[in-house]
């Protein structure tokens, strides 16, 4: 489950090249089903997610959500995996916080639909 910033997370053909979120929603659609047996970890994604959305200021002049920018949320993701390469993270396990952070990416980015064309 490697979340490293290269292009073979370029899953898509319309993808920016150096685009993360084809990798990383690859790499941790599958821990969105431990969902149903982990109420934790659920409560811990989406307060990532929360806290991921407001440092991307995805809100709109009545307060209310905006959709997110895929170069926004791609930006973040590339500077959280650069982080991790530079602690040397780059295969996140359990539910730790890299784990919990990159999982709300995912989450972000299917619910956004920033991955169609």
């Amino acid at each position: 489950m490697s979340a490293t910033p290269d292009e073979s997370h370029r899953l898509l053909p319309d993808q920016p090249a150096g685009c993360p979120l084809p990798g990383i929603v690859a790499a941790f659609t599958p821990r969105l089903a431990e969902f149903a047996a982990a109420p934790g970890f659920v409560a811990a994604v989406d307060q990532h997610a929360a806290q991921i959305r407001e440092l991307l200021h995805a809100q709109g002049p009545e307060l209310a959500p905006r959709p997110l920018d895929r170069a926004e949320l791609s930006a973040y993701a590339l500077g959280l995996l650069d982080a991790l390469a530079e602690t040397g993270r780059l295969e996140p396990v359990g539910h730790d916080y890299a784990v919990q952070r990159l999982t709300a990416v995912c989450w972000l980015a299917r619910e956004q639909g920033l991955l169609a064309p």
